[in-house]
């Protein structure tokens, strides 16, 4: 009697929820690494949050949702009710799902180029983390708003315009301290976030390093902040040359007694990663570190692990650790490529991000596959590496199982996280059956996603991003972000230079 009341008050939560229908020239479901899956004419319904039904699209099935949801039925791109089901010119297929960023690096582009990963990290991100830090009140005063808050809301935006609708974000820095406004800046922005929390207590700048009690005090209370509903958060210590088995263990054993994952960048720069084995802990690399004080297992992910040889990859695989690939960041810093095909043979789950945009310059995540593919195929001379099908998994599927979210495949029961990505841009035109998942690799470039919807809700339709729950609106957001900009680039011709990170010691 009682499992009967549940089901029944289910049934009528559903029925009373929105409903959205969305019908495509293309739907490409994504369910699995065995299925190829391309349908022509296909729809998706989602109510709620939730996806409800995918396949093709029929008149007959247009008339039953009609019929079946009535005036709750919201219908993309139609604004009559009575008018017939419109066939959007797009290919249909999972949001993309960014399993290694960091939210505090967009007013940061273009800053400190062609310089090294701990370089560069002194001469940019520091700074840019310090000045906010330091300027606090002032810069609440000239620009109306946190500046923290705006920075946030910027790289919120420049994922929904990629299509990004779910991350993982490395809360590092002086941001380690400002867990409460990125979260809150997720909430009103309608994406889903994972905050690693960052942590250092050595080869690190004096003012960021952390106690065992400062760190666990930061998630517990980051644990207890109340009525999030897209935002949970884990450990994430910086890198792993920078947090010592102190500070390393007892996170681990956080993660593990509240259920989530932890994030740690490895093996990035190869000046750092030389200086790991012969002076930070000597003759160990940082994946035989991970290794020797039990930190490595299923629920590790790691970013990067650029400077990787075999023994790396044989711990890494027996413990069922995953990689995050973020080739454009790599390439841009000149860090090199970590050896992507071999991690996949030995069974290592492989994702691709983004990296934070001041070091990739963007949040492209097509761009960044695609890079990663162009590489492997160039460095093994092998044009059959990384077909498309699998690099789209790498960036839906795979990092979403990775992340624990049920996305990344549009399947009933799923969460109801979509994009459209146009078809009439010239560049991917012809588009057809049996090209459409080769011609988004190669021939997209970005900027064609055009509609974004994530949990039900649409954040951006027609290449307009809609105004975040809070009402604050795109463009105030861009004028924000770029006054803060302007502000940074001012205080960074008096300000001193730091040292301190990594190699650049």
């Amino acid at each position: 009697m009682e499992r009967a009341r549940i089901y029944w008050f289910r049934a009528m939560v559903l029925i009373m929820q929105d409903c959205l229908l969305c019908r495509a020239e293309y739907l490409l479901p994504l369910v699995s690494a065995e299925s190829d899956e391309r349908i022509r004419d296909g729809y998706v319904l989602s109510v709620g949050d939730t996806i409800v039904e995918v396949g093709r699209y029929t008149e007959e099935i247009g008339q039953r949702l009609r019929e079946q949801y009535g005036e709750r039925l919201k219908v993309f791109g139609c604004t009559d009710a009575n008018a017939e089901i419109p066939c959007q010119r797009a290919v249909l297929l999972p949001a993309f799902v960014k399993a290694h960023g960091h939210d505090h690096e967009q007013p940061i582009i273009g800053v400190a180029k062609d310089e090294p990963l701990t370089a560069w990290l002194d001469h940019a991100v520091n700074p840019f983390t310090a000045f906010i830090n330091n300027n606090h009140e002032q810069l609440c005063l000239a620009l109306g708003a946190s500046p923290y808050t705006i920075t946030y809301r910027m790289a919120r935006l420049c994922d929904i315009h990629y299509g990004i609708t779910s991350c993982m974000v490395h809360h590092c820095g002086f941001n380690k301290y400002r867990v409460s406004e990125i979260a809150a800046v997720n909430e009103v922005a309608g994406t889903t976030m994972i905050v690693a929390i960052g942590s250092q207590n050595r080869y690190y700048i004096s003012e960021l390093i952390d106690s065992p009690i400062e760190v666990l005090r930061r998630l517990d209370e980051a644990n207890m902040i109340s009525g999030l509903k897209r935002t949970t958060f884990c450990p994430g210590p910086d890198q792993v040359f920078s947090n010592s088995r102190e500070l390393l263990v007892p996170q681990k054993e956080w993660a593990r007694m509240h259920g989530t994952v932890f994030h740690i960048h490895s093996a990035e720069e190869p000046a750092t990663t030389r200086m790991f084995i012969e002076e930070i802990e000597p003759g160990l690399t940082e994946i035989e570190f991970l290794d020797s004080i039990g930190v490595l297992d299923s629920k590790t992910i790691i970013a990067h692990q650029v400077n990787c040889g075999e023994h790396d990859v044989e711990l890494l695989a027996r413990s069922k650790a995953a990689i995050v690939h973020n080739p454009l960041a790599n390439a841009i810093l000149g860090s090199g490529m970590p050896p992507i095909m071999q991690m996949i043979n030995a069974g290592i789950p492989v994702a691709i991000s983004t990296d934070g945009s001041g070091s990739a310059d963007n949040q492209n995540i097509i761009a960044a596959v695609r890079l990663a593919a162009q590489y492997q195929k160039a460095y093994h001379q092998n044009a059959t590496l990384l077909p498309s099908g699998q690099l789209l998994r790498m960036i839906t599927s795979i990092p979403a199982e990775l992340l624990g979210l049920k996305q990344g495949m549009l399947v009933p029961g799923y969460a109801a996280d979509w994009v459209l990505l146009n078809l009439e841009r010239p560049n991917l035109v012809p588009t057809r059956l049996d090209n459409v998942v080769e011609n988004i690799i190669w021939a997209a470039d970005g900027s064609e996603i055009d509609s974004v919807v994530a949990r039900g809700r649409i954040l951006k339709e027609h290449g307009r991003i809609a105004p975040f729950l809070d009402g604050i609106t795109p463009e105030q957001i861009m004028r924000d972000v770029a006054k803060l900009a302007e502000l940074f680039v001012e205080y960074r011709k008096t300000a001193p230079e730091l040292r301190g990170t990594g190699a650049h010691k």
